[in-house]
Order: structure tokens, then C-alpha cells, then sequence
């Protein structure tokens, strides 16, 4: 569980553009269900630095489907803790489990600050256009980034810049993605086989 956590705090702490007025938004945890009977609510972090984010009066922006009554809100902490190794999160005006479970799923995002950055941390707009690397060979670009409840997608087009290839959903994780070389224009990958090919049938192996 460890390591899948760290992972997933590595990769998908990703900034978008344009959320919210034209701000610049990071997407920093994941309510995941109630915890006890005051309003708190376990957190899925996808934030190195909780203590920094989760603050008593911090605002964040939720991510909610439309149907919700808090499409379009934004939700203030009141208190972040830790408890028997879980992050837990108490809001504003969030007083009873019943509150607190119309927000279970819920994303948060937060406005980033002109002058901080953190580490492993891309915009959109960054990731978007790169080169993706297989074995030293260039196999697709992304063209997209989806931001899913679970996790992040590349969207990779195999045409490798065409647009003539298929679109291939690729895993925002450190084990698929090893490395994001803004600089050089490439990510590079690490597939499990089968998620760029198809694999032979059974039938077919010798």
C-alpha cells in the first residue's frame, strides 16, 4: 500500500490551467469516505506536502459531477489530521457524517501560488505535445490529459504526431511512466504488453 501511495502522490499532483477564472489549479487530494460522526472525512492525498496545503482556513475549489449541490462551491478546512495512519479532513460548516458523506468522491484543487512549484508536478498544457518514448524509440505524442477519480491518463495517439494512430489510455503512474523530461520533449514509458499491441492468441504461440 506504501508504495502505491507514494507513487500515486508523485504522479498525479498535476496542475491544470483554467479551472477557475483563469487561475492556475493544483489537484491535491480525493475525500474518500466518512470518518466517524463530527463531519470528518478520509483524504486521498495527491500532495507531497499536506501539512502545507491542508491549513485551517485553506479554500479549494471541488470537482463534483453536476448533479451535486456543491457543483460550482468551493469548501474551507477547519482542521487536518492524522489518524491511525489515515489523513483525515474536518471543513467548515461539515458538522455530521450525513454532510459529510455528500462529499464523499469529491476532488479538491487549490490555486496555485505564482511563486511555488512543487517537485514532479506538470500543467496540462506541458504534458501535452511530448514525445512518447518506448526502448528508445518514439511510439505516440500525447494529446491530452484526463483527470479520472482513481488516477491520471496520458492520452497517447500512436500516430506519433500524425494523428493518424489510436488513441491509448496510459496509466499517470510512476511504474508506466518513469520519467517526464519536459525539457527534452518526452516521457518515457514502460507499457505492460499488451497496452500498445495486441497480444497473439494463445492459439497462435508455438
Amino acid at each position: 500500500m506504501g508504495g502505491a501511495f507514494a507513487l500515486m502522490s508523485r504522479t498525479t499532483d498535476v496542475a491544470s490551467q483554467d479551472r477557475n477564472q483563469g487561475k492556475n489549479q493544483l489537484r491535491v487530494g480525493r475525500l474518500v469516505k466518512a470518518h466517524g460522526l463530527k463531519g470528518a472525512l478520509k483524504l486521498e492525498l495527491y500532495t507531497d506536502n499536506p501539512e502545507r496545503r491542508f491549513v485551517p482556513g485553506a479554500v479549494f475549489t471541488l470537482q463534483v459531477p453536476e448533479a451535486s449541490p456543491w457543483h460550482g462551491k468551493t469548501i474551507s478546512v477547519r482542521e487536518y489530521k492524522v489518524m491511525n495512519g489515515n489523513s483525515v479532513v474536518f471543513f467548515e460548516d461539515i458538522n455530521d457524517r450525513d454532510g459529510a458523506e455528500g462529499l464523499v468522491r469529491a476532488i479538491l484543487w487549490i490555486d496555485e501560488d505564482s511563486d511555488e512549484a512543487e517537485e514532479n508536478a506538470w500543467y496540462d498544457h506541458q504534458l501535452v505535445g511530448l514525445d512518447v518514448v518506448r526502448d528508445d524509440a518514439v511510439i505516440g505524442t500525447v494529446v491530452r490529459v484526463e483527470h479520472m477519480p482513481a488516477q491520471d491518463l496520458l492520452i497517447v495517439n500512436t500516430g506519433a504526431g500524425s494523428g493518424a494512430g489510436q488513441d491509448v489510455m496510459v496509466p499517470f503512474v510512476e511504474a508506466i511512466v518513469p520519467s517526464v523530461d519536459i525539457a527534452g520533449g518526452r516521457v518515457i514509458v514502460t507499457p505492460p504488453a499488451g497496452l500498445f499491441e495486441e497480444l497473439p492468441d494463445a492459439e497462435s504461440r508455438e
